[in-house]
């Protein structure tokens, strides 16, 4: 049975009809995949559908009433369709589990499985890497081994930071304790904190100076905390996050003078 593709069900549809030279009253349709769009190209499918023609269809029932009352294998065809259908159900329950994995997990059962969900990431990326965790100040950090580092950092850390929404997302998911994630990538963090609070220095005096708050691009929480961290111990500026994950980012503006 020949499956079609397509960014969306209809499209796939179309490429079919199209590749197989009918109209779509001819065919019976089966969605196979409805398709998925991904975060920033992370998690993407395209739709598959396959088409039946339907005279087809028509006389394969016919034969199979005609065996039925003519011929006597019926115990064969039964165990023969008994043997196919219990393992259809597995796969589609397979594929439920893949989408909706289970809740409630142990720590190190879902961190377990948390390794498993970037590690397939960073092989759709075409970065395949390995993973190492370790306990960084409370945390638990997913170091990626690569070759490729820059695919997975992106610019200004962007695809990472993604990665970093991301594995927070499914962790909170599946776990059963909130466990606080950071992803990493060979030393980016630690090159990327002495960054932030350079970044925080230079933005707390352009505050200062000119008395009009400014807007940070958007960074995973614990860089906003990293931040807040440096500029709580000046009196003159204050901060406070805006937007919604994982587009959030810090303001700082001016402290409120009192007299």
């Amino acid at each position: 049975m020949p499956i079609y593709e397509g960014q969306s069900v209809e499209e796939a549809i179309q490429n079919g009809l199209k590749a197989l030279g009918v109209t779509q009253d001819e065919v019976q349709t089966t969605i196979i995949e409805e398709g998925k769009k991904g975060f920033l190209g992370v998690g993407k499918k395209n739709a598959q559908v396959s088409l039946e023609y339907m005279a087809k269809q028509e006389t394969e029932n016919k034969t199979e009433i005609v065996n039925e009352t003519e011929v006597e294998e019926e115990d064969s065809e039964k165990l023969t369709e008994e043997e196919i259908e219990p393992a259809e159900e597995v796969s589609d329950k397979e594929a439920e589990q893949e989408e909706k994995p289970t809740e409630g997990l142990d720590d190190q059962e879902a961190l377990r499985q948390l390794g498993i969900y970037l590690t397939d990431i960073t092989k759709e990326l075409n970065a395949p890497a390995t993973i190492k965790t370790t306990r960084d100040a409370g945390r638990i950090v997913f170091g990626l081994d690569t070759s490729k580092k820059g695919l997975l950092i992106g610019r200004h850390g962007k695809t990472l930071n993604a990665l970093q929404y991301l594995a927070q997302v499914y962790i909170h998911r599946i776990a059963k304790n909130k466990l606080p994630i950071v992803v990493n990538v060979g030393d980016y963090r630690q090159k990327r904190e002495d960054i932030l609070e350079r970044l925080a220095e230079r933005t707390a005096e352009k505050v200062d100076r000119t008395g009009m708050p400014a807007f940070l691009e958007p960074m995973p929480a614990f860089e906003r905390k990293q931040i807040h961290a440096v500029l709580s111990k000046k009196n003159y500026v204050t901060t406070h996050s805006e937007g919604d994950e994982p587009y959030r980012y810090l303001v700082v503006e001016p402290a409120k003078k009192y007299y």
